[in-house]
């Protein structure tokens, strides 16, 4: 079992398994926000356990394809804890407990800034990975 809040514990939720991967976006929105690292969680194994109604979502524009939630008292950056896909990304800083995995992907790399370095060997998409 994980768990994981926002930076003032209003927010606090559980996984009761491991993320399936690590996936950083480039975009120029998630580093806005503060929160570009994101863990894919299964809907299925998240458990929300305070703070529902402290969750703000800010909605995509058009070109990106997720919303993005947030604390509303402290601005915690949450991914896509309130939408309705099987699997979402939560950010991973998030995380209370360290999560065992690397990154897997780099995704908008046409927006990343020349002071951001890619340091790996993952993946590299210009947009969003293709879905099969």
């Amino acid at each position: 079992m994980l768990k994981g809040s926002c930076c003032c514990g209003t927010v606090q939720f559980e996984v009761e398994a491991a993320p399936t991967m690590l996936g950083t976006c480039h975009c120029s929105r998630c580093r806005k926000v503060g929160a570009s690292t994101f863990a894919f969680v299964a809907r299925e194994h998240f458990h929300l356990l305070e703070g529902e109604g402290s969750i703000a979502t800010y909605a995509p524009e058009e070109g990106y394809l997720y919303a993005r939630d947030f604390c509303s008292k402290c601005g915690s950056a949450l991914g896509e804890m309130t939408g309705t896909s099987q699997s979402f990304p939560v950010p991973a800083n998030c995380f209370d407990d360290p999560l065992d995995l690397t990154v897997a992907f780099h995704e908008f790399v046409d927006e990343k800034p020349a002071w951001l370095p890619i340091c790996d060997d993952a993946k590299q998409f210009a947009r969003h990975p293709e879905q099969p």
